[in-house]
């Protein structure tokens, strides 16, 4: 197929060679011949009228004119992908259909056991693939590497829709030896005083509970920092640290460790949880039973939630 004597195919050599700025590597991927990658490569080169890609030492950069182009193109390709994919209708017992779903450890260990239980009710064949949240998750979704992103509100792209899951409170997690735990209570004084254990994803902006206490102009000493949601809770165990986590992360942690929760000596804003998909795949109908799929499990882990506390 062409437009203005642009083949445009070679738009998908090029989303490779941008991608992955290499000809081979981008060949492979391809599962072309390096000298037929090579070639295309000469054929954009003459129509753009650019290198596109330079050699620079051990590998290749893109031009300015490539950069210009790279998100164009990839746009381009996933609009036609999603057009020509989508099928009218999605039965999840009849697909095997990976979706890619890029979300933090909070909400996989809070809100994605409820989703694939309930999948299996379902009799769903589909494959879930769980991915890290990488520095910009938003990129992700824009280059159609991930089907949806499970993020707090405040990090969500403006251009793209979005639908809130639910709402999160925090609570301090503490040792049941420490002195906080033996008051029953922590204080603004002792939450200013204590260590704290602190979630930093690596090459990551700072975390929702991060950025509302630099908000308040409020200090913490800490001494410990972690890649992990999860694994906050435990960093705590044996010490006088305490930990910020999110409740029901903190409820699900403590039924096998010796913690403690209290409440925080601050009022902290609730973050909302929300799920966020390309704009272009709004009618996807399979993307639309995950929505959906997602939305029944935050009712089953509401209930659950509910029950525990009883």
């Amino acid at each position: 197929m062409r437009f203005n004597k642009l083949d445009l195919n070679l738009l998908v050599a090029l989303d490779a060679m941008f991608t992955l700025r290499s000809v081979s590597r981008a060949a492979e991927q391809l599962h072309m011949s390096q000298s037929a990658l090579s070639s295309s490569l000469a054929r954009l080169r003459d129509y753009f009228d650019d290198e596109l890609l330079v050699q620079v030492g051990r590998q290749m950069e893109l031009t300015p004119r490539a950069e210009a182009l790279q998100e164009a193109v990839r746009d381009v390709l996933v609009r036609v992908n999603t057009t020509i994919t989508a099928t009218p209708h999605f039965d999840p017992t009849q697909s095997d259909r990976e979706f890619r779903i890029f979300v933090s450890d909070f909400s996989m260990a809070v809100l994605l056991p409820h989703a694939l239980a309930l999948a299996q009710e379902q009799g769903s064949k589909v494959q879930f693939n769980l991915l890290p949240q990488t520095r910009q998750p938003q990129r992700a979704l824009e280059q159609g590497d991930a089907d949806l992103l499970v993020i707090p509100h405040d990090y969500c792209s403006p251009a793209h829709p979005n639908e809130a899951l639910f709402d999160e409170q925090f609570c301090c997690v503490v040792w049941n030896g420490s002195r906080y735990a033996a008051a029953g209570e922590m204080t603004l004084a002792d939450y200013k005083a204590a260590g704290h254990v602190v979630m930093q994803p690596p090459g990551m902006d700072r975390t929702f509970e991060y950025l509302f206490m630099e908000g308040t102009g409020i200090s913490r000493r800490v001494e410990v920092t972690s890649f992990s949601f999860l694994a906050a809770p435990y960093l705590v165990v044996g010490t006088q640290r305490v930990a910020t986590v999110h409740r029901r992360l903190a409820e699900v942690v403590r039924r096998g460790l010796p913690l403690s929760l209290l409440p925080m000596p601050l009022p902290m804003k609730r973050m909302q949880q929300v799920m966020q998909w390309h704009k272009y795949r709004t009618q996807d109908p399979g993307l639309v039973w995950l929505r959906q799929l997602l939305q029944q499990a935050v009712l089953r882990m509401d209930a659950a939630d509910q029950g525990g506390k009883a």
